[in-house]
């Protein structure tokens, strides 16, 4: 057998081996698409999951105390001079409110310590007896205090306009008052329609006038506030004028009315 004969050796004629075919190129990925895969779908632990909703309850709570602070507020608008003059009229109610607290301990320190405790308690009882008389309006009082008096010549000003007024006089601490000649009591009222107002229905023509007695320093302020009394009146077109006195006569009564029902509990 000859050694140049190899069984695998090419026939003549024959087609020469096809080489293997190039393996398919590899697509590689953008950055963009391996960050995009690497976040979604979402992958979170319950860690995570709770710690977005604290973030999200944070947040939110934020958000409803920016939006409630910058609410409008009655104030913004006032000047400095306003906020200021305010501001004594709270520390003056506190003040007063002291002085109250003290005068009622001094009381009770002269009633401890008083050698005739029986004259002492009777001189007490007929002080608060006309203290009563003051505030139900059957005595005459005395003191300084503000005249206000306002003139409406569109006939604008509403009942409950008078009434804002005598609300925001009693809170600045006026002990006495009366209206066109009418004593205002704690069941005091206003009814009527603009023009035509009447008080305990008793009917009352502009101006009208109250005559109140109190601090000065007190009452006026609170009549001036920005947005109060005096500003929605001359809105109305009404003019209003304060005046302040050393000496405040309000000598309007109310005849003294026995319940009908109530009676003191003390024997």
């Amino acid at each position: 057998m000859n050694n140049d004969e190899n069984p695998r050796s090419q026939q003549p004629g024959a087609a020469p081996d096809a080489s293997p075919p190039p393996p398919p190129p590899v697509h590689q990925a953008t950055g963009r698409q391996r960050l995009k895969a690497g976040l979604w779908p979402p992958r979170l632990s319950r860690a995570q999951l709770i710690v977005a909703v604290l973030l999200f309850g944070l947040g939110l709570g934020l958000a409803i105390q920016v939006r409630s602070t910058n609410d409008d507020s009655a104030l913004r608008g006032a000047r400095q001079e306003d906020l200021v003059r305010i501001l004594d009229e709270v520390d003056d109610r506190t003040q007063r409110l002291e002085d109250e607290k003290q005068r009622l301990d001094d009381q009770r320190t002269e009633l401890e310590n008083s050698s005739d405790q029986a004259e002492e308690a009777r001189k007490q009882t007929l002080e608060k007896e006309r203290q009563l008389g003051i505030l139900a309006g059957t005595v005459a009082a005395e003191g300084p205090g503000i005249t206000l008096t306002i003139t409406d010549p569109s006939r604008a000003v509403a009942p409950d306009m008078l009434l804002d007024a005598l609300q925001e006089l009693r809170a600045a601490g006026a002990e006495a008052i009366e209206v066109n000649g009418v004593r205002v009591v704690a069941n005091t009222y206003f009814s009527g329609d603009a023009g035509e107002v009447q008080v305990d229905g008793k009917k009352i023509e502009a101006p009208y006038e109250f005559t109140v007695i109190g601090k000065p320093q007190d009452l006026e302020p609170a009549l001036n506030i920005p947005g109060g009394v005096v500003q929605t009146l001359e809105k109305e077109q009404a003019t209003v004028l304060v005046e302040r006195s050393d000496s405040i006569v309000v000598d309007a009564l109310r005849p003294a009315q026995r319940p009908d029902y109530a009676r003191s509990s003390t024997p």
